[in-house]
């Protein structure tokens, strides 16, 4: 097994800088898929297992939730025990959980077999960008992040047709059972290849165990309360179950801000722009994920779109990011964030309006890739400005928590518009499976998503600022669920170690 890089770290051409990002593509890789191809399984998952709407937004948000709320602890635990230990950790359980999900006889199997690969995300997520971090020199470590950056968006742009190939040629299960093999070959890779890293000043100091705890309980009651309430008629165990998750999120706040060492570095927030920046994320985000959790629905049940076709027509979305987000920042890092940041959000806006009237009969070309090419353009405005006003907002030491509290910020959004938006328009139950039902409240969720975003472009109006620095510039790509992280900025509690720097 590959010990910590001699002092400078790995070069980048060389074959041990090309084993480190084999592993960290793959293992990341996985992660980015299932992230883009499970919405494209959510009509083939409730035929098959004769599920309800409730039954399909677990299966997204079992996922999400635990990713959330572990994220950060995830972080913690790579700096103290080792990034690649931990790392080869998330891996194995991703695998795991992925074969549970292929094998799940039952919507509530697979919704458990969800919630575990999220476990397993959390850990291996904020690993990979930081073992670059800590593995490549620090001359080569810019290349080393665009390369992992160019490489995850290619996967994620593989993904939807990948992923509609296999539901339609075979079955939805392969989405999942992809990950075996997959995770095979990183932890072989990993184990005998990537030097192991840790943050030696955080040895020895306590983990934030209530934190994490805290975190992960209330979100999972106020989002199984949220999701459950319209089918239970808001019964007595629902509301008791939400009510529990409102506490422990209060208790959360509470601990984080008395303790020595918190999971969420609660003084972050007394940054007024870097308060707003969340502030515009957690909109933008949610309406990015009521958005993207509905379409795919629509394209397949109402326009009897094919698992493929589904998929690809997402394509040009991840296409546009992967090509004008490295543009929009440097032009943020010219003329500073606080105009893209207004525009990028409005012009997404009507992207998402432009697709909320998106019915049966109509055209691929003229009625659905407009509205998509809209919202990506506005999106790649967004997101790049949005991500380095956050970690701008934050001093260098604090950059790691800075990113991750964004990216979780992003993920609890995406939860809570899924959870929150169908019941809105009135969507429940079987009702999606009818396709005039369907198109009804889906074009009230996305004209509900495309006021969202609105929002979050005046909110940058009003409270987002040009400082007299150059804005940070983020990687070009990222996957489209959360915001992008920064090369120096690993999602983690605690600041990396740097490799001979």
């Amino acid at each position: 097994m590959s010990e910590a890089p001699a002092s400078g770290g790995v070069a980048y051409r060389s074959a041990a800088g090309r084993w480190v990002l084999l592993a960290t593509v793959l293992g990341s890789g996985m992660a980015f898929l299932d992230a883009t191809v499970v919405n494209i399984a959510l009509p083939a998952i409730g035929e098959e297992f004769d599920a309800g709407l409730a039954g399909l937004q677990w299966t997204v948000n079992a996922y999400t939730l635990t990713l959330a709320g572990l994220l950060l602890l995830g972080g913690a635990l790579g700096d103290r025990f080792g990034r690649r230990r931990v790392f080869l950790w998330g891996v194995a359980w991703f695998a795991v959980a992925s074969l549970l999900c292929t094998v799940a006889p039952t919507i509530e199997t697979l919704i458990i077999g969800r919630g575990l690969q999220g476990v397993g995300g959390a850990m291996l997520t904020p690993g990979s960008l930081a073992i670059i971090e800590a593995s490549f020199r620090k001359a080569d470590r810019p290349v080393a992040i665009g390369a992992w950056s160019g490489l995850a968006g290619a996967a994620t742009a593989l993904g939807p047709f990948l992923g509609g190939w296999l539901i339609e040629s075979v079955s939805w299960r392969l989405i999942f059972l992809i990950n075996v093999p997959i995770g095979a070959v990183v932890f072989w890779v990993g184990a005998r290849h990537v030097p192991e890293s840790r943050d030696e000043a955080a040895r020895g100091r306590p983990l934030d165990w209530w934190g994490a705890a805290l975190t992960a309980l209330g979100l999972a009651g106020v989002i199984y309360a949220l999701t459950a309430g319209p089918g239970s008629g808001w019964d007595a165990p629902t509301v008791a179950i939400g009510a529990a998750g409102v506490v422990a999120l209060l208790a959360f706040v509470v601990i984080e801000s008395r303790i020595a060492d918190p999971l969420v570095d609660l003084g972050l927030f007394g940054s007024r722009q870097f308060t707003a920046a969340n502030l515009v994320t957690f909109v933008v985000y949610g309406a990015l994920g009521g958005g993207l959790f509905l379409l795919p629905i629509q394209l397949q049940i109402s326009l009897d779109y094919t698992p493929i076709a589904a998929g690809s027509a997402l394509i040009p979305l991840t296409l546009v990011m992967l090509l004008l987000s490295a543009r929009a920042g440097r032009l943020s890092g010219r003329i500073g964030p606080r105009l893209p940041m207004t525009v990028g959000p409005v012009v997404a806006g009507g992207g998402l309006a432009l697709l909320a009237g998106v019915s049966a009969g109509d055209d691929y070309l003229t009625a659905i890739l407009p509205g998509i090419l809209v919202f990506a353009l506005g999106l790649s405005l967004t997101v790049a400005p949005l991500t380095a006003t956050v970690l701008a907002a934050a001093s260098e030491e604090r950059a790691g928590v800075a990113s991750a509290v964004n990216n979780s910020v992003a993920r609890v959004a995406g939860l809570l518009a899924v959870a929150v938006i169908p019941v809105v328009v009135g969507l429940s139950g079987d009702s999606y499976q009818d396709p005039a039902a369907l198109t009804d409240g889906y074009r009230s969720a996305l004209l509900i998503a495309a006021v969202l975003c609105v929002i979050g472009g005046l909110l940058s109006a009003a409270t987002i600022r040009n400082s007299g620095e150059p804005v940070a510039e983020t990687p070009p790509c990222c996957p489209i669920d959360a915001p992008p992280l920064g090369a120096e900025e690993m999602e983690s509690p605690v600041p990396v170690a740097r490799a001979g720097g």
